[in-house]
């Protein structure tokens, strides 16, 4: 391995490298959590925010994740502990905790800001920073997903309804459908009739699982192993008939290969998807979004004639099932950052890379 790979990291690019050296620098604590920092002569990683010297950058080795660092052999630094949950990821976490068995409807944000022993201006940021999410947003989140795995267990809709703070049965088809993709008696059948078929496939991001009906491709799954993806698929629809399908639509699975490795699009894939009006209009847009090139969410809300709808598109963006084919990898930040992305940022970092490669 080179000496500029060794100062890089696994699956890093330098263009993220180049970044989160700047953000060393700058000691920023908003980096904390999205990578570490590990030193080669004295074999230990620290966080972004750390307030210890500065090693030279050619000492400097970037891994996302702790784990990555101690298995290279790094150790915690003593000072800064990346090996301890602090900071805007602890207290999110906390709060995680109690909006996930709170069954109020709305969120009193002075009343958990207090339980925590912060303050209301404290945790809204420390949301922002760590999820994109306002408070609301995510025990919003959290209650959907709560009164999913209730009808996935059997619990009648009303039982639901109530047992997760839906005021009325109006409410919750109202807020729930944007994330259930269908209405709630339909998502409690769970796919009961359906017949997906699915094939795996190997690509430069890993894995690839292609799940598609009669109709069209339903699902696009990244990944490692192939029993987390085919699980992930029997959670979502534990009722339909699901079995391997690896010569059922074979010209699809290649022509989505074909894409993850950057190339120029040679068919129109066919889909079915259960989305809201505004799900569709969102993934259409981003279907628009040329190869090689991104747009940051309040550009997509702009072409919508929604600029107030950011955070809507983000849900959308993060809902959909089908990456790849609806590449909601092109759409970014407002300063250039990759936000959070289902499979992986090196993964979306590596689909963008790939495709400028290939639009050059």
């Amino acid at each position: 391995m080179s000496q500029t790979q060794t100062s890089i990291g696994q699956n890093i690019s330098a263009y993220a490298a180049a970044r989160y050296w700047q953000a060393a620098l700058a000691r920023d604590s908003r980096a904390d959590g999205a990578f570490v920092l590990a030193v080669r002569s004295t074999h230990i990683y620290c966080r972004p925010s750390c307030p210890a010297r500065r090693p030279l950058r050619r000492n400097v080795v970037f891994f996302r994740t702790r784990e990555e660092a101690e298995k290279q052999g790094f150790r915690a630094c003593l000072r800064c502990k990346p090996n301890e949950i602090s900071g805007p990821v602890a207290l999110v976490r906390r709060a995680a905790g109690q909006l996930a068995e709170s069954s109020e409807e709305s969120v009193r944000l002075g009343a958990l800001a207090k339980s925590l022993g912060t303050t209301q201006a404290t945790l809204r940021r420390a949301f922002l920073q760590v999820t994109g999410l306002k408070p609301r947003e995510l025990a919003e989140a959290l209650r959907v997903k709560r009164f999913k795995a209730m009808l996935r267990a059997g619990k009648n809709i009303t039982d639901a309804l109530y047992e997760t703070g839906y005021g009325s049965s109006s409410r919750v088809y109202e807020r729930s459908n944007a994330q259930l993709g269908m209405t709630p008696a339909t998502y409690q059948k769970g796919g009961k009739g359906m017949k997906i078929g699915y094939t795996i496939a190997k690509s430069p991001l890993g894995k690839v699982l292609v799940a598609a009906t009669e109709r069209g491709v339903s699902a696009v799954y990244l990944g490692d192993a192939e029993s987390t993806l085919i699980s992930e698929l029997r959670e979502e629809y534990p009722r339909a008939e699901i079995a391997p399908a690896p010569d059922a639509f074979q010209r699809w699975v290649s022509e989505i290969v074909q894409r993850i490795e950057g190339k120029q699009p040679r068919m129109e894939l066919p889909l079915d998807l259960q989305a809201t009006a505004f799900q569709r209009r969102v993934w259409q847009e981003l279907q628009r979004i040329p190869r090689g090139r991104t747009r940051t969410y309040s550009q997509v809300a702009r072409s919508l004639g929604q600029p107030k709808a950011v955070r809507a598109v983000a849900r959308a963006c993060a809902t959909n099932p089908v990456s790849i084919v609806v590449p909601c990898h092109r759409v970014i930040r407002e300063d250039g950052a990759l936000a959070g992305y289902r499979w992986g940022i090196s993964r979306k970092e590596q689909l963008l890379a790939q495709e400028r490669t290939a639009a050059k």
